[in-house]
Order: structure tokens, then sequence, then C-alpha cells
């Protein structure tokens, strides 16, 4: 009587089988990577079409920006220059135009024959008072420090120095009127300066 045969454990089936089965999933699994990483690659040339897309528009529009800024810069400057030209004209005419009257009153004096010495003199204060009032519409100052000022080398020239009984390095004299217009210096005045006093 044959013996009786013992149940097969399921770990201990057909090796050859096993193999079979576990190429299967190997080719399944690799199937599987090939689709994703293709798929990760279709996905990434079209992030960086996207992110090219992108780019190239922005560039776009720098480009553009950068076009109108120089457009915009380049306006802002002639405008400058016309206004400085127009303001240097607008000026000119306005300073002349301050003048007229200084110069009708000269050709008016030198057109009277007879006139009296005090007549004279009132005419040339008059006209003096008419250059003064166009000298301060348009921003004109006379510098004329006086004796015992500080010297100014700004507004200043200093012609000499002499011992004198003012402290040093104040006027002592102005020789010459100096001028400013607009804070800006036409001419200096040109004085003497104070050396101090001589030793006894």
């Amino acid at each position: 009587m044959p013996a009786p045969q013992e149940p097969q454990d399921p770990k201990q089936q057909d090796p050859a089988v096993d193999t079979s089965e576990q190429m299967e999933v190997n080719q399944e699994q690799a199937a599987a990577d090939d689709t994703n990483e293709q798929g990760v690659e279709a996905q990434s040339d079209e992030d960086w079409a996207t992110l090219l897309s992108e780019t190239q528009e922005k560039v776009a529009q720098y480009h553009d920006e950068l076009l109108r800024a120089r457009a915009e810069t380049e306006n802002i400057r002639r405008r400058a220059q016309d206004d400085v030209a127009k303001a240097r004209k607008f000026g000119t005419e306005s300073f002349a135009e301050s003048l007229i009257p200084v110069k009708d009153s000269l050709e008016a004096a030198l057109a009277l024959t007879e006139q009296t010495a005090d007549a004279w003199k009132e005419g040339v204060e008059a006209t003096l008072r008419q250059l003064n009032t166009a000298f301060e519409r348009n921003l004109l100052k006379d510098v004329a420090p006086a004796q015992g000022d500080k010297f100014d080398p700004h507004l200043h020239q200093a012609i000499s120095s002499v011992p004198s009984e003012f402290p040093e390095g104040t006027v002592v004299q102005l020789l010459q009127k100096g001028y400013t217009i607009a804070d800006r210096v036409l001419r200096p005045a040109l004085v003497m300066v104070s050396s101090g006093k001589t030793a006894a």
C-alpha cells in the first residue's frame, strides 16, 4: 500500500513558475516606469515651453517699457532746453524793457540846450532812480561794503592790504561797487583791506 502524500507547501511550488511570474511582474513594472518617465518628460517639456513663453512676453514688455522711458526722457530733455532758451529770451527782454525809460530820460536831457546846474543834477538823479528801479525789477543788487565790514572773498576783491585802526580782515575803503544778480556775483566789489594796527 503506497504511503500517503504530504500536501505541498505553497512556498515550495515549482520555481520555474515563480520565475515566470516574477518576470511578468518586472516587465509590467518596467513598462509602468517607462510610462511614468515619458509622462514626466512630457510634463517637463510643457513646463519649459510655458516658462519660455512667459519669459519672452516679459522681455517684450520690458523692451517696450524701455523704449517708452527713453522717449519720455528725450521729451523731458527737449522741454528743458526749450524752457531754458525761453527763460533767457524773456529775461533779456524784461531787462531791456526796464532800461528803455532810462535811455529816454538821457536822450531828453541831452536834447535840452539850456539848463542850470541844479536842473541837470535833478535830471541825473531822476534817471538814476529809474535805473535803480530797473535793477531791482531784475534782481540786480549793489555790493557796497562799509568801513569795518568783514571782508568776504565771495563778494569782495582785495586790491591791497593796509595798516589801519580797523580790525585785521575788515574793509578799510570801497574803491568800486560790485553787483549780484539773483545771488550770483556779476562783479565783486573792489576794496582795500585792513592788516591791523601797526606796532608802536
